[in-house]
């Protein structure tokens, strides 16, 4: 797996209970010695996301088709994890490279914010 893959796997709910199977965008890999890696979640619940930060992606985007994605989705950048790559139950697909920058780069400014 690398920055920018889709997959599938139970992600966790904010009050650490087991959560469903879930989409997740592989943001990062987690520098050193382990395989862990850093996922935003992703939900079809585009009515959730935060203008100007979440990233919404649907079938009119020229990347939508090697998502593995079924609908219109939006990536949650305030609901990030991370895990060991074994928890990983399916790889769906990938987003483009720019796309993962712009992500990556809206997480920069935020955790940069005061």
């Amino acid at each position: 797996m690398k920055p920018g893959d889709l997959v599938l796997m139970r992600f966790p709910q904010t009050d650490l209970e087991t959560g469903k199977l879930r989409p997740a965008l592989v943001v990062a890999l987690t520098p050193g010695r382990h395989s862990d890696l850093l996922l935003a979640f992703v939900s079809s619940r585009i009515y959730q996301a935060v203008p100007d930060f979440d990233e919404l992606i649907s079938p009119s985007d020229t990347d939508y088709a090697h998502t593995g994605l079924k609908t219109s989705s939006v990536i949650r950048l305030g609901r990030l994890v991370t895990v060991d790559k074994t928890v990983i139950n399916a790889h769906l697909g990938y987003i483009s490279v720019q796309r993962l920058h712009i992500i990556r780069q809206r997480l920069a400014n935020w955790l940069d914010s005061d």
